[in-house]
């Protein structure tokens, strides 16, 4: 019987039953199916192989400084990705919007764990300004963030333009210009509120890119979470726990795009006046 991926090891047919048993292997396929799905919809999906505590436990451990961390990447691009978008469609120095236009296609290009090591050799061995490993205080999760966040705010950043390009483009916008509105009120203050649903639906979207982009870099920097219990599950063959983290994460991804819906009519009056018309 092979352990984690190791040599194997002899057990005798007596400690087989008592395994099969507990794990609820001698019982009929369907049945274990049954009583699996049954679990899982209460939120059990049994013992971690490795340490033989319950999934719930194990994950509710691991899960802080993920959250931490994915909750900082995912302001960052936000933030970084908005502030790109609204530079680069705002400046009419021509080469400068290139230049600005031409970098989030460089930053979906650039592999995580690439970002990762070279945000090490440079910030933290060359200029010694941030730690490179661990997770001792806010310094020690700049590094991890922004390699984690600079993927999807690349994303966030061509949506953002590409919408703010059209939303510039539409009558009402000339009618403001006409109407007295300054250039920066109307880019700032009246297109990007119009522009802001296509990259909201995108950020609910990259929520299940950060989470699993979370196991790259948690290993690259040597940090616990889930992201690094996840790897380490996968290698030692614990199913209860893959299982339980790949359910975990899916209900995740499902409640953040149901918020993302429920966020439209904040940001569309047109959305809120369609609904009431359906009504």
């Amino acid at each position: 019987m092979a352990s984690g991926g190791g040599e194997a090891t002899s057990v005798t047919e007596e400690q087989l039953a008592d395994l099969r048993a507990e794990y609820g292997l001698d019982q009929s396929a369907w049945r274990q199916y049954a009583t699996r799905l049954l679990d899982a919809a209460h939120g059990d999906f049994g013992a971690s192989v490795q340490t033989g505590e319950p999934v719930r436990r194990v994950i509710a451990e691991a899960l802080p400084p993920t959250v931490q961390l994915t909750a900082t990447a995912l302001v960052l691009a936000v933030v970084g990705g908005a502030g790109l978008a609204l530079a680069a469609t705002y400046t009419r120095l021509r080469r400068l919007r290139q230049l600005l236009l031409s970098l989030p296609a460089a930053g979906v290009s650039a592999p995580t764990f690439w970002v990762g090591l070279l945000l090490i050799q440079v910030v933290s061995f060359r200029w010694g300004l941030l730690p490179a490993i661990g997770q001792d205080g806010w310094r020690s999760l700049v590094l991890p963030s922004l390699t984690l966040s600079l993927p999807s705010g690349a994303v966030l950043a061509q949506v953002f333009a590409r919408s703010l390009r059209t939303a510039l483009a539409e009558p009402w916008a000339e009618t403001a210009r006409a109407k007295g509105a300054s250039r920066l009120r109307v880019h700032f203050a009246h297109a990007a509120r119009n522009a802001a649903l296509p990259p909201l639906t995108v950020a609910g979207l990259l929520l299940g890119n950060l989470l699993s982009g979370s196991v790259v870099v948690e290993t690259v920097f040597s940090r616990a979470g889930l992201g690094r219990t996840t790897a380490q599950a996968v290698g030692a063959q614990d199913i209860p726990l893959v299982l339980g983290v790949v359910a975990f994460g899916a209900a995740v991804y499902v409640l953040a795009n149901l918020l993302v819906d429920l966020c439209y009519p904040l940001l569309d009056p047109r959305v809120r006046a369609g609904r009431a018309v359906t009504a």
